[in-house]
């Protein structure tokens, strides 16, 4: 079959070295170290953490940079594991599988050093799930045997469930119970899918196997029932992590309590898990039912579009905002893989990376400014690019690259899905889609207006108060605490808060926050500017895999 199917290696780099076993089982391997030390400080706790995420990046640039432009597995790993039921060891890359590993190296620095200075208890239990999280993350993009993808499909949930719920906000624990049981829920259909495919499999062949090179050499000529009843088992895991339109009601709790290296890891990693599974799975093993449940799918997707667009304009908390663009960028992702065309599936890749990318920036914003005011009320905010002026920048770049600006990485996910979108028989799908980027234009710049620029609600403007943001007001306020500022252009606290807003200093960024942001920022430009590299790396993979489902081979995305 295609590319996620290839029965060969190209491309190893060194021959015979594991490097993906490096890769998956290193962070492990120091959580357990962590996690069995008795007495170890905290500082050491972390810069070990930050070194190996730091090794982690550095690796997944290894993969990167040796990836072949061939249609084939690379650095493949293939090994019996429990030969008795035909479960393999069976790890690999293609151009696909290697985006999303550069996305996980690149989030779990970034993220961990998110979390430098903002988790202050626990500190040994939050980097043991911090590294447990980043090597089922790992596997699940590496995995080619459905047995080993299950395992580190779970083996995601428990920690991620465990950030929410002991390093979150108020009501983390009902956050982490719902992020929870709607996984697990969709996990358990993921699980009986696998038990029927073996199990149709081996009534078929007489042989025992769940990998997914072998099986899909099969699936797709078997009873079409049976390929939808499949299809939809494997497709309700991944709907729900995505989140598709009616299952998404996890993710904005999710987001809101989280702390904010959770938001980050959750949006720019573990949602791209549910679309990768469509594509790797879905489509490699059922292409006729994956062509019958098109229709719907498509309609749900575009709900997603306009419904997380809409929800997200009324939204006071910022952080939940964020969280329902999250779910009308997502519908973007399973559109265009669903227009089963090479634009819609190279749109679908590119904004998925995009996303991990602009959101997980956007997240980091919110996170600056909660950690300064304690508060994500839009209304609680206003003039902040008075005295934030680098912040206010930089939020401005992940706010337009959000809303699809050219030049930065969000247009060219979105304008390919939609431009694979008007290759359907029903332009409408595309026509709907890009009317609703007028209002991501519209939530986006709104709340950054009235956060950056606005005055806090109920404030009056500054004359009427007799010169407050005045010089001789800031030089008295000085006198009392030791610096000068603003409190009207800085924040107001919402009703009910208990500190006065003249009580809140609204510092610009500090090294770490630079050190989060700036990176994020300069790969938002590459990918918006300069997408031709990973254009080149997906193109093989796209197109081996759409040939099956399209009946005949697509033609080369890339000269």
């Amino acid at each position: 079959m295609g590319s996620v199917v290839a029965a060969h290696t190209e491309g190893n780099g060194v021959a015979g070295f594991p490097l993906l076993s490096v890769l998956l089982f290193l962070p492990m391997v120091v959580a357990f170290a962590l996690l069995f030390i008795p007495r170890i400080s905290d500082a050491t706790v972390k810069g070990i953490a930050l070194a190996t995420v730091l090794i982690e990046l550095a690796l997944s640039l290894v993969v990167t940079f040796t990836a072949g432009t061939g249609a084939g597995l690379q650095w493949e790993e293939n090994y019996d594991w429990l030969p008795g039921i035909g479960v393999r060891y069976h790890l690999g890359t293609d151009g696909m599988s290697t985006m999303f590993l550069l996305l996980v190296g690149i989030t779990g620095v970034i993220a961990l050093v998110a979390s430098w200075e903002s988790i202050r208890t626990n500190i040994k239990a939050y980097y043991v799930s911090y590294l447990l999280l980043m090597t089922g993350m790992v596997g699940v993009f590496t995995s080619f045997d459905l047995v080993l993808f299950y395992i580190f499909w779970e083996l995601v949930l428990i920690p991620m469930a465990l950030i929410i719920g002991v390093w979150g906000s108020a009501n983390r624990v009902y956050a982490a119970i719902k992020f929870f049981l709607f996984t697990l829920a969709g996990s358990l259909l993921m699980l009986v899918g696998i038990v029927a495919l073996y199990t149709a499999y081996y009534n078929e062949t007489g042989v025992r196997t769940t990998d997914l090179i072998i099986l899909a050499q099969r699936t797709p000529q078997m009873d079409l029932s049976f390929q939808l009843w499949t299809f939809a088992a494997f497709f309700a895991a991944f709907a729900i992590k995505v989140p598709m339109f009616p299952v998404h009601t996890w993710l904005p709790d999710a987001h809101v309590e989280s702390p904010t290296a959770g938001s980050v890891v959750l949006a720019a990693v573990l949602l791209k898990m549910g679309a990768y599974g469509m594509m790797r799975f879905n489509m490699t093993m059922f292409p006729q039912a994956a062509r019958e449940y098109a229709g719907p799918i498509l309609v749900l997707s575009t709900i997603a579009i306009i419904y997380g667009a809409v929800v997200a304009i009324v939204q006071p908390d910022m952080k939940k905002l964020v969280a329902y663009t999250s779910v009308s960028h997502m519908g973007f992702v399973t559109l265009g893989i669903f227009s089963f065309t090479p634009q819609g599936w190279q749109g679908a890749l590119i904004n998925m990376f995009s996303h991990g990318l602009v959101t997980g920036g956007l997240f980091l914003c919110v996170g600056v400014l909660y950690e300064r005011a304690h508060t994500r009320q839009i209304s609680a905010f206003g003039g902040i690019a008075t005295r934030m002026p680098t912040y206010a920048s930089i939020f401005m770049v992940f706010m337009l690259a959000a809303l699809g600006l050219p030049g930065l990485s969000g247009f060219v996910g979105e304008y390919l899905s939609i431009l694979g979108a008007f290759r359907l028989e029903n332009k409408l799908y595309a026509v709907i889609s890009m009317f609703v980027v007028i209002f991501a234009a519209v939530y986006m710049m709104w709340m950054y207006k009235r956060v950056i620029f606005g005055l806090p609600q109920g404030a009056a403007p500054p004359d009427s108060h007799g010169g407050h943001g005045s010089d001789s007001h800031g030089a008295t306020h000085g006198d009392a605490h030791g610096t000068t500022h603003d409190a009207h252009a800085a924040h107001a606290a919402p009703e009910g808060a208990h500190n006065d807003a003249h009580a809140h200093q609204f510092p610009d960024l500090r090294r770490v926050e630079y050190a989060t942001l700036v990176p994020l920022m300069i790969a938002a430009f590459f990918v918006g500017i300069y997408p031709v590299p990973f254009m080149e790396m997906l193109a093989p993979v796209i197109n081996a895999l759409l040939g099956p489902i399209v009946g005949v081979g697509s033609p080369a995305l890339v000269p």
